[in-house]
């Protein structure tokens, strides 16, 4: 599926093939729990959101260098270009990395050396969203934001992720008020485990310009009148909704009634190596599942652009929504 788009709603961690995984154990001297590639794909069979976290951040502890980071970013480039991206708002968790000793810094620069050299060497343009993991406390969230201060020149934005149940926006008011003050723009996980109302605490307590997910707002029709109303962008990802059970197949998903309603909705890959597929791989299977037309599919693709954060750069938005338009399907 090359029909342009923007992915936005990518964790870089998620992309890390068993392959690569083991390439970057040996070469780090790290001792993963799997004979093999096959028996870790094996393993990425899961209940809920909770046991894809326990293998997620177990299988980091490959990553330890900036060359480490570096080979994941630009891996992940390579995949998306090859599969229509033209524009990825790339998230991080740097503190998974800085718990176990990997400085912030070598995070933010290896991925940085990938994203300097994307548009030239896959025709990609890239930002740097930093992730909170919610799980934590905000005193920890607050510490690492002031970790990356010297790095903000990399990072065009903030965002929560990782556990959501238990785990409500409001708890991160602070940070997201001093993220504001740097300038930074926010997005926030919101609706997918979690109830409808933290949709909301992510738009009126953290001041949030995109929910990542949101699946959950169908549940409160007054809550889909105002994201539609405020043309609020949901970042949805639906091989992962069905991988982590919140769906329990595709052809059930809500992605179509949502269009439906107005929702100014994305199609993203969430954390690919993980859920079955990249994005362009996500476009075809709710194409198939769901009867989405050709139309549908373009609407999905302009809307990626309108939601990316291009405010800075008009000229390259307007360019790649004409790539939209123009886009001839097969």
């Amino acid at each position: 599926m090359h029909l342009p788009k923007a992915e936005l709603h990518l964790h870089i961690e998620g992309t890390l093939e068993p392959e690569l995984a083991f390439a970057l154990a040996a070469r780090n001297g790290v001792d993963l729990p799997f004979a093999d590639t096959e028996e870790l794909r094996k393993a990425y069979l899961f209940e809920d959101l909770q046991s894809f976290l326990d293998l997620y951040y177990a299988l980091m502890a490959v990553l330890c260098t900036e060359d480490d980071f570096a080979e994941l970013a630009d891996a992940y480039l390579a995949r998306a270009a090859a599969q229509g991206v033209r524009h990825a708002e790339i998230f991080f968790d740097p503190q998974a990395h800085t718990d176990r000793g990997v400085p912030i810094g070598t995070v933010i620069e290896g991925l940085g050396r990938a994203l300097d050299r994307s548009e030239e060497t896959h025709g990609v343009s890239t930002q740097l969203i930093m992730c909170f993991l919610r799980d934590k406390s905000a005193e920890s969230a607050l510490e690492t934001l002031e970790a990356a201060k010297p790095y903000l020149r990399r990072i065009s934005g903030i965002g929560l992720d990782s556990a959501e149940v238990g785990h409500p926006p409001a708890k991160f008011r602070e940070v997201y008020a001093a993220a504001t003050s740097l300038g930074l723009r926010k997005v926030a996980h919101a609706g997918e485990e979690g109830p409808p109302e933290y949709i909301r605490e992510a738009l009126d307590v953290l001041g949030v310009e995109r929910i990542d997910h949101g699946l959950r707002c169908m549940e409160d029709p007054e809550l889909v009148d105002r994201l539609v109303s405020e043309r609020i962008p949901l970042t949805l990802c639906p091989l992962s909704n069905v991988r982590l059970r919140a769906i329990d197949v595709l052809e059930q998903h809500p992605l179509r009634a949502m269009m439906d309603a107005g929702l100014l909705c994305t199609v993203n890959s969430d954390d690919p190596a993980y859920f079955g597929g990249y994005v362009g791989d996500t476009f075809h299977a709710v194409h198939e599942a769901l009867g989405l037309d050709q139309e549908h599919l373009r609407t999905l693709a302009r809307n990626s652009f309108e939601a990316a954060f291009l405010d800075h750069d008009e000229e390259r938005r307007a360019r790649y929504l004409s790539e939209v338009e123009a886009y001839a399907f097969d």
